[in-house]
């Protein structure tokens, strides 16, 4: 059907008009370069909002009458990212930054390389999705793998375009930056909840993040934030670049705002000087930053120089030096973390540090107490390393009253026993499977996907079973009840019913599995599955000796003490019993004589299969013989890609690795 005259007259003056505040947008928010006031700016929208209402059919979801969309969000849903958002490494000193630029020499066989500086804004880490030009998805950083979708939020930002500027635009474009708040519009904020009688924020990076994880877009769109681009997790499509300026250069041109006091620096020298630069005038600066970010500029000398584990080696941070404050330690007390370790926590006489007020500072370890000498009752010198953690730097005045302390021979938490597995190590822990403290991790571990793969069960599920007090260790999984789901937050019968039966499901997992979801401490999947191969019987395990253990290979004497020391716990006895009145299964099933075809073989999974779930695929080769990895390189075999596959298919294209679809992936299984 096609258009009449009118309407598609009516249609061109929209589209005119919307590029024109598109453009005004840009210039005020971009390119801080503004043409118009800001009530010719409202005129505007007005006009484009009332056309719109009369022509409802025309409206669009990039049009910028759209940013406050969004209705309020019960929660915020789990994203995956497609490339992991890493951390930077920091360095703190001159010497530092030399350090890690001849490591980078080293690692490019002394190849010439510029370097790009910017500004380390202190902010909230952000991802944003394009597709074919049109804002798709926005999600904050979460632990680096995975986010939580926050777009209609991010809608509301005026800096982040809802359509890029270009006529061929990336059909993928994602990009990362920090959401943040200049130090006029924080202190305006708090100036407006003051006079409502509410409690303010204490500074701009609380008040941003925040502003930005509110249920109700309405209320992030009254919040003045703003975003910048630093980095980028993919493309496809669009114009090419091969060096970080480059990146940066074509995110201007895109109507994305990159980091403001940026340069390109032909040596470490001027890169030096240029951080020392804005450090001297970091006060007078519109935003807080608490440091700078330097980048090795070209794209290729980057893959070259690659990633560890958590960081970029292409990449540094250097932290401005703390800012310190003199107190009083009140109270030297014990924190116990998520993963059992043991805290000292020093309470503090309440002080003011960098625009905040600091009440409690971490000891770190019971060598640092000591190193230190601090006691309950001294005057200490404070700082917040990084401008971010705060800790205790010295004892500036020792009282003659001070409170010694003592290391504790029981879990402050649950009573459990509490262990330091080597005397080289600084960090005491509680073993206990079920402490409280580490109950929600735990939970967690257990049920995913690499471990029981209890599909659903994910850290918000987990949270509420804490929270209700139906669940006090692993075995309470298995005793849920449909009711008790559907007294949960968000909970229909049939999605009760789907958890009750993945609950039921994961009874069946190899004993392997369920050794890795114990969450033992350096018993990761690989040791799992050979002590399980090995050992035939969750039984075996608990009754072999260190010597015994120590005799398997991939187990030495450390992962060894864990085992013994962790089935050694009444505790622990405890559970395992509640596991196997439960009927989980406690055995790991013998290989298929004979047919370990895929010996030798590497597999790699992306997107979603059909026919198997993950688990299950990756058993199917682990039975045959096969092994599996979570990320593709040149030592990989296959990568068998299903719907919607990631960042990995377009490495194995271009590293050439054999590329299977699941059809193929099963012909291979049976031939």
């Amino acid at each position: 059907m096609t258009s009449s005259p009118n309407l598609r007259t009516v249609s061109q003056e929209l589209e005119k008009l919307r590029r024109e505040i598109r453009r005004h947008d840009y210039l005020y928010h971009v390119a801080n370069q503004p043409e118009i006031s800001d009530r010719e700016y409202d005129l505007l929208l007005k006009k484009l909002q009332d056309i719109e209402n009369r022509n409802p059919r025309l409206i669009t979801p990039d049009s910028p009458t759209q940013r406050v969309s969004g209705a309020v969000a019960p929660t915020f849903s789990p994203v995956k990212h497609s490339v992991p958002m890493l951390s930077l490494d920091n360095t703190y000193s001159e010497q530092e930054i030399v350090s890690w630029f001849e490591r980078v020499q080293k690692g490019l066989k002394n190849e010439p390389c510029g370097i790009v500086v910017e500004t380390k804004i202190d902010g909230v880490g952000l991802a944003l999705t394009y597709e074919f030009g049109m804002l798709k998805l926005g999600a904050t950083r979460g632990d680096g793998e995975t986010g939580e979708e926050i777009t209609p939020n991010c809608r509301t930002i005026r800096s982040i375009p809802l359509k890029l500027i270009s006529d061929k635009p990336p059909s993928v474009f994602e990009v990362r930056g920090e959401v943040y708040m200049d130090k006029s519009d924080f202190d305006g904020l708090n100036a407006e909840i003051l006079k409502k009688g509410e409690q303010v924020f204490a500074n701009p990076r609380n008040a941003s993040a925040g502003s930005l994880r509110q249920k109700d877009p309405k209320i992030t769109a009254t919040r003045p934030l703003k975003f910048f681009v630093h980095s980028f997790g993919m493309i496809e499509g669009g114009k090419t670049f091969t060096t970080h300026s480059g990146f940066i250069k074509l995110c201007r041109s895109l109507g994305l705002r990159p980091t403001e006091n940026t340069k390109l620096c032909k040596n470490i020298a001027e890169a030096v000087k240029f951080c020392k630069k804005i450090e001297a005038k970091r006060d007078s600066l519109a935003c807080d930053i608490d440091g700078m970010v330097l980048k090795v500029d070209s794209l290729k000398q980057q893959n070259l120089l690659g990633f560890t584990m958590k960081s970029p080696r292409w990449a540094i941070a250097y932290k401005f030096p703390a800012r310190q404050a003199t107190t009083k330690i009140l109270n030297i007390r014990f924190q116990v973390g998520r993963t059992g370790t043991i805290t000292p926590v020093a309470d503090l006489e309440p002080v003011e540090l960098s625009g905040v007020t600091i009440s409690r500072a971490t000891l770190h370890n019971f060598d640092e107490i000591e190193r230190l000498g601090v006691n309950a009752g001294d005057t200490v010198l404070i700082e917040r390393a990084g401008d971010v953690i705060p800790k205790v730097v010295k004892v500036v005045n020792a009282s003659a009253k001070a409170r010694p302390f003592g290391i504790p021979a029981q879990c402050p938490e649950c009573g459990g026993p509490v262990t330091k597995e080597k005397e080289e190590e600084v960090a005491y822990r509680c073993i206990n499977p079920s402490c409280p403290a580490q109950l929600a991790r735990g939970l967690a571990h257990f049920a995913q996907r690499d471990a029981m793969d209890i599909e659903g069960m994910g850290e918000a599920v987990v949270e509420q079973l804490i929270k209700n007090k139906v669940v006090s260790n692993f075995a309470g999984i298995y005793t849920l009840t449909r009711e008790d789901f559907l007294k949960l937050e968000l909970f229909a019968e049939k999605k009760a019913e789907n958890l009750i039966k993945a609950i039921e499901k994961s009874k069946k997992q190899p004993l392997s599995r369920l050794l890795f979801a114990l969450g033992i401490r350096h018993v990761g999947e690989k040791a799992a599955l050979v002590l399980a191969e090995r050992l035939k019987t969750l039984d075996n395990i608990i009754s072999a000796g260190t010597e015994e253990l120590t005799g398997i290979n991939e187990v030495g004497p450390v992962v060894a003490k864990s085992i013994t020391d962790f089935f050694g716990q009444h505790a622990t006895k405890t559970l395992v019993s509640a596991l196997k009145s439960c009927g989980v299964n406690t055995v790991e099933p013998e290989r298929e004589a004979g047919i370990q075809k895929l010996s030798g073989k590497t597999f790699v999974f992306t997107g979603e299969l059909s026919s198997f779930s993950r688990s299950d695929a990756e058993n199917s080769v682990r039975i045959l013989g096969g092994s599996y990895s979570s990320s593709v390189s040149r030592k990989t075999d296959y990568v068998v890609a299903g719907e919607n596959p990631g960042s990995k298919l377009a490495k194995a294209l271009k590293l050439g690795v054999r590329v299977l679809n699941e059809a193929e992936f099963k012909i291979l299984l049976e031939k």
